[in-house]
């Protein structure tokens, strides 16, 4: 809240009469930067999340990370490291935190409805990081670089408005049961 509460920002909330409702928020701890075992497992089941820099003239850009659940690690309290892919080679992302470090991950669980925001500066480098781990998956990918952010803050946002959206594997999962059934009626029916 120290970092995204501007004075602009208690102003609109003041304006539109939700101020009061954060005014606690404000006597509560000064940073909320060091991450707990809730976040820490919450960031190690992401298999994607969105980044967000602000290149030279001013512009957000935002942008979305995709890998095996882990590939996005907390290696200690305050800093989290994700392995840079080969994409479409654009480079916006990295040329904005060449620019200025700041960026804003933003990670959601679809299904549990949840998010998490996570204010940082970032910085780029071809070694991989102590403490980091590079996990794989079927898919083959080529890192580039690592991407290290420390963080400066974080919040848990309000699920209110998250749409419920379940990965293909989860929905094998939950449906497991019926298919296996059909295919048994199915087999039966064919004999």
């Amino acid at each position: 809240m120290e970092l995204a509460f501007t004075p602009s920002v208690v102003a609109a909330q003041e304006a539109q009469g939700s101020r009061q409702a954060y005014e606690g928020f404000d006597a509560g701890p000064a940073f909320n930067n060091a991450l707990d075992s809730n976040e820490v497992g919450f960031i190690l089941e992401r298999d994607s999340f969105y980044m967000a820099t602000v290149g030279e003239t001013s512009w957000p850009y935002i942008q979305h990370r995709g890998g095996p659940p882990g590939f996005l690690q907390p290696v200690d309290a305050q800093t989290l490291v994700f392995p840079d892919y080969r994409g479409n080679r654009q480079y916006i992302s990295l040329g904005n935190v060449g620019a200025g470090p700041k960026a804003c991950l933003f990670l959601m669980d679809y299904e549990r409805k949840a998010r998490l925001k996570i204010l940082g500066l970032a910085s780029v480098s071809q070694e991989r990081p102590d403490g980091y781990v590079d996990v794989t998956d079927d898919v083959r990918r080529r890192v580039e670089r690592y991407w290290t952010v420390k963080i400066e803050g974080f919040d848990w946002n309000c699920p209110q408005h998250i749409t419920r959206r379940f990965s293909e594997q989860r929905v094998r999962e939950l449906i497991k049961a019926l298919s296996d059934r059909v295919e048994d009626l199915e087999s039966g029916a064919q004999s």
